[in-house]
């Protein structure tokens, strides 16, 4: 009877199952089912890309929907298709992304974000300004967590999001259309080894860059390897897909 006890009760990792959140589906009215997603602190959430993904297949597994399916959810109507097991899902539109935001974190640094919302909030920091931070003087796979944790919390909770706050994304461009990504998540409030709408986030964000390319991206995490594709018309991201296995 209540979703975010429960997800409150199962996530935390050396006490419980161990999670990033709770996924629920349910009958809809609209679409083929409905998605809610509980955030390991209760918290419920708009949207996630890879819980989306498990979900379709769980979906499929379970004869809840065929292979090519809808999903009502908080942030707008997606859709899904499963083959085997690589999953993907097309994702709402894209009409809020800004360069150039800065974050001033006091004495550590001010930053250069670049906000999109990718059905929830992401503040993507690329590399470059984040190397006027010792920690950050390294490639990005061998930042310690902690740095990221530390900077992730600052930036999540800064005033300048607002009360609800947002996801950040630390990025890396390997080469056009090629992007290494951490992510801290609110709710969560960690380090998560791969997120859906961060890394479109990241590869939006990348792709409006200067040695971003275009799309295709292929985004490494901790994870795996997620692929996303769009298509920009004007200021929007149209037909946002986001590809990759499950398990």
């Amino acid at each position: 009877d209540d979703p975010s006890a429960l997800a409150r009760a199962v996530s935390p990792r050396h006490f419980a199952v161990g999670a990033d959140g709770l996924i629920l589906i349910e009958p809809s009215d609209t679409a083929d089912v409905r998605m809610r997603i509980f955030n390991a602190d209760g918290s419920e959430a708009e949207m996630c890309g890879n819980g989306a993904r498990c979900a379709a297949a769980y979906a499929v597994e379970n004869g809840l929907a065929g292979q090519n399916m809808t999903f009502e959810t908080l942030a707008g109507m997606i859709e899904g298709e499963v083959n085997g097991r690589d999953v993907t899902i097309r994702l709402t539109d894209v009409t809020e992304s800004r360069q150039g935001v800065t974050v001033d974190l006091g004495k550590e640094a001010v930053l250069q974000a670049h906000f999109v919302n990718s059905g929830v909030p992401h503040a993507v920091l690329f590399m470059e300004t984040l190397h006027q931070m010792p920690e950050f003087r390294v490639p990005l796979k061998d930042v310690a967590g902690e740095a990221v944790r530390k900077v992730g919390r600052m930036v999540r909770f800064h005033p300048l999001f607002g009360a609800a706050g947002t996801n950040v994304d630390f990025v890396e461009t390997v080469g056009p259309g090629h992007i290494i990504v951490r992510t801290y998540e609110r709710g969560v409030e960690d380090e998560t080894l791969a997120c859906g709408t961060g890394a479109v986030a990241s590869a939006i964000a990348a792709t409006e860059s200067v040695n971003g390319g275009s799309p295709p991206v292929c985004v490494d995490m901790l994870g795996g390897t997620l692929r996303v594709n769009f298509d920009k018309r004007g200021s929007r991201f149209e037909s946002v897909r986001l590809a990759g296995p499950v398990q």
